[in-house]
């Protein structure tokens, strides 16, 4: 079974992750991570506001602050796990940005 993370700002993706639940059926193990917080314009360590590690084969960026999906990519390509961040411009190698 794939793992699958999603991680939102404030339920931004939580529609998508219950469509993955519902028509994925059994294929995907999907869990969230919620950022629920008002954030600073300006954040200069997004990992304070992130998990240590994270357990996925897949990450789904649904952050809404673009310095904390910075951090997320760079958590992320630490442990060698592919983000989709749609509709994002994220500078890191790892980072899938298709247009939304």
């Amino acid at each position: 079974m794939q793992k699958i993370v999603v991680v939102q700002q404030n339920g931004a993706g939580e529609r998508k992750a219950n469509g993955i639940k519902r028509f994925g059926k059994d294929r995907f193990d999907v869990k969230v991570i919620d950022v629920q917080t008002d954030l600073p314009a300006i954040i200069d360590n997004g990992f304070k506001y992130l998990p240590d590690r994270i357990d996925a084969d897949l990450v789904l960026d649904f952050l809404k602050h673009p310095d904390l999906s910075e951090d997320l990519t760079a958590l992320c390509g630490k442990q060698k796990i592919p983000v989709i961040s749609s509709g994002k411009k994220i500078t890191r190698a790892n980072a899938i940005c298709p247009p939304t």
